[in-house]
């Protein structure tokens, strides 16, 4: 080989180690496994804790949660408030030195305490209702059919509300986890007395994921709880395949109100920086009430007087009433009757006048469903295929 070829072949060589060395440095911007800030590498914490590091679930939505996966079928689950949860195969034994305060469940798991009515439809469509003992509601307030009928049959028992659990009935029966959701910070009490008789406890943050497809994404989380993430894959790339379609469509920018009537006469709406008004916007509109101040918090709702909601929300081209909360209304006429004002709106005078399915919140992982019923509503189409919401008359 020449002088000048033996040169240009070195210096590529050292080009392409270098394009391989920032390669392997710099991480993949949908890669979001390390969601507590400050917090060491997977990697070191596994050498420390004695476990040998294999990889992290890929996320592409949620941000409050990530799974590392370790030799030998141990997995860690990390919540964006430091719970961290070691799953141990059942046949192997517990290792040494691990983090105190780290929940240890041994697989398979079973006899869990599910508060999160949210997280009910993730573990139905996980087909892993098996592993729930005790709901925090009871049979007839379901709308996940799979869990009325398993507490009907007692094969789930109803073990009291997130504020008021049966603790006699809970630690009788080996209950293995309390599931929260973030209405628990409101009672610090339940948590310590469950820790006291040794029931650990976590909360699942889905309600803070800024996009609506990271509460579906909380899915790979439970799927990875009961040892099912191909079932968990599936039914979030179910999801998103909805999202593809939609997103790909031609954007009305037509203005939408989503709110609800209070028992007290108020009119609760929900914030800018929540994932309704999201999913408003992806489904091709725009929603009508545009708060950037409300960004930070992570409250869902507010609550408005009438006149405030008639100055703001009088024009929308379309009004959609979120009957999840108080069983919903099933004419105009009714939801006039409930706020008289409302026969000014535009919305109303177009026949506009929209209202979602009772069991629109507890269905958790048909996000993407929804998404499609308000495209297609925004556009026009026929109501016949959609699932979540209905015209009124």
């Amino acid at each position: 080989m020449s002088g000048r070829k033996k040169i240009t072949t070195i210096c590529c060589l050292f080009l392409i180690g270098l394009l391989w060395l920032c390669g392997c440095g710099s991480p993949s911007s949908d890669s979001k496994t390390d969601v507590m800030a400050g917090s060491e590498s997977s990697e070191q914490t596994e050498q420390a804790d004695g476990l040998v590091y294999e990889r992290s679930a890929d996320l592409l939505y949620a941000e409050n949660f990530s799974i590392d996966y370790y030799k030998g079928g141990y997995k860690l689950l990390k919540i964006t408030d430091g719970t961290k949860i070691l799953l141990v195969p059942e046949d192997k034994e517990v290792p040494e030195n691990i983090e105190e305060g780290t929940i240890i469940l041994k697989q398979p798991v079973k006899d869990l305490y599910l508060v999160s009515s949210s997280v009910m439809d993730i573990f139905s469509k996980l087909e892993a209702l098996d592993t729930i003992r005790f709901s925090g509601q009871k049979a007839e307030n379901w709308y996940v059919k799979d869990a009325q009928e398993a507490m009907q049959k007692g094969d789930i028992l109803y073990a009291g509300k997130y504020d008021k659990p049966d603790y006699e009935l809970i630690v009788s029966q080996n209950c293995s986890m309390a599931i929260e959701n973030t209405m628990i910070t409101h009672s610090p009490e339940v948590i310590e007395m469950l820790e006291d008789f040794g029931i650990p406890v976590m909360t699942e943050y889905s309600s803070y994921e800024s996009h609506p497809l990271g509460r579906v994404e909380w899915v790979k989380f439970f799927g990875a709880l009961v040892d099912k993430e191909q079932k968990a894959d599936e039914i979030f790339k179910e999801q998103t395949a909805i999202l593809e379609k939609v997103t790909a469509a031609e954007k009305t920018d037509k203005t939408v109100a989503f709110f609800f009537i209070t028992s007290n006469g108020l009119v609760q709406v929900r914030r800018t920086s929540d994932y309704i008004p999201k999913m408003i916007e992806l489904a091709g509109g725009k929603y009508i009430f545009d708060d950037p101040d409300d960004a930070e918090t992570h409250r869902s709702t507010m609550n408005m007087q009438i006149e405030e909601f008639y100055d703001r929300a009088k024009d929308a081209d379309y009004i959609i009433y979120n009957s999840s909360i108080d069983g919903g209304v099933k004419s105009i006429d009714e939801l006039i009757g409930k706020c008289s004002v409302l026969s000014d709106f535009k919305a109303v005078q177009n026949g506009n006048v929209w209202c979602t399915t009772n069991d629109m919140y507890q269905q958790s992982m048909s996000i993407g469903y929804l998404i499609e019923d308000m495209h297609e509503m925004l556009q026009g189409e026929s109501e016949d295929h959609m699932r979540y919401l209905f015209r009124l008359k």
